[in-house]
């Protein structure tokens, strides 16, 4: 016989299960890189009719943008399409580790901030892209200058994230970035799948992430090519390449993670192929993977 006590907690054990069950699931976004030929309005005119509801931003294409028209206009674009923005791309590389040039990439950072904030954006990011080489000490610093980029961004209702990737010489890993990110206390991790598979991380390494510590997640898909021929342009549509996105996605779920999923390509047949016959496609490759993940 089931004890009184057993009932009356089962609508909240059933409660419990559907939150879990919600915090798992995830979104499809456009970045507009994957459209960048296209231009800012053209891009999400398109992606918009192929279904898109969520979109990053980047400041190369807003400053394009911008050279004929305005931030309230850009503003007006996203709502009359009913399009939400959920990250943006800074473009303020050299912010993360120590470098001759980081004062002038700081205050490029402060200005990126203050527009996307001014477009409704919550989250800004930034990936390592270092070439140079770095000592120990040189990892202490960069945790010291990614707490002041949190402290930055801060300022105008924005959370920070750094992107690990593949060839930085910086934080190329899911471990250091995460080892990062805990001692600044104030900046998010975006994991990149791209740059997660095809780089020095480990599958296991999706264990050591707390709950709710993904900031932001980039979704593509790795070709079937030696590791040693991948560079930045040949990501892929997710289910088009062979990295176990499925496993990836279920993983960030049993960790808390309900964000977006951004689709960053960067090969030509992408970036200047029309954006809703590059939208229509990937969504639905896209949401195939999601299904099979259990993530949708």
């Amino acid at each position: 016989m089931i004890s009184r006590r057993v009932m009356l907690a089962s609508p909240l054990a059933l409660m419990a299960v559907r939150d879990a069950e919600a915090a798992g699931k995830m979104t499809l976004c456009m970045h507009q890189q994957t459209s960048a030929g296209a231009g800012y309005r053209k891009s999400m005119e398109g992606w918009s009719r192929a279904g898109i509801k969520n979109v990053e931003l980047t400041a190369a294409s807003l400053d394009e943008f911008l050279k004929t028209d305005s931030l309230p206009a850009a503003r007006r674009v996203l709502a009359d399409l009913g399009l939400t923005p959920v990250s943006s791309a800074s473009g303020a590389f050299g912010i993360w580790e120590p470098g001759p040039n980081r004062a002038a990439a700081l205050e490029n950072f402060k200005r990126r901030s203050e527009m996307f904030a001014s477009l409704g954006l919550t989250r800004i990011y930034t990936p390592s892209a270092a070439t140079q080489k770095f000592t120990q000490d040189d990892y202490k610093t960069g945790a010291d200058n990614m707490r002041e980029v949190g402290m930055i961004a801060k300022q105008f209702g924005l959370t920070a994230m750094i992107e690990a990737t593949r060839a930085s010489t910086f934080v190329a890993s899911l471990p250091t970035m995460l080892t990062m990110t805990r001692a600044a206390g104030n900046v998010a991790p975006l994991l990149d799948c791209y740059h997660f598979w095809s780089g020095p991380s480990k599958l296991d390494d999706l264990d050591l992430i707390r709950p709710g510590e993904i900031g932001h997640v980039h979704f593509q898909d790795t070709p079937d090519l030696p590791r040693e021929l991948l560079e930045q342009t040949t990501r892929v549509i997710p289910g088009d390449g062979v990295a176990p996105l499925p496993t990836i996605l279920r993983k960030l779920a049993g960790k808390g993670y309900s964000g977006p999923l951004s689709v960053e390509l960067f090969l030509p047949k992408f970036t200047q192929g029309d954006p809703f016959e590059v939208a229509r496609e990937i969504r639905q490759k896209s949401e195939a993977v999601m299904r099979r993940a259990g993530v949708m």
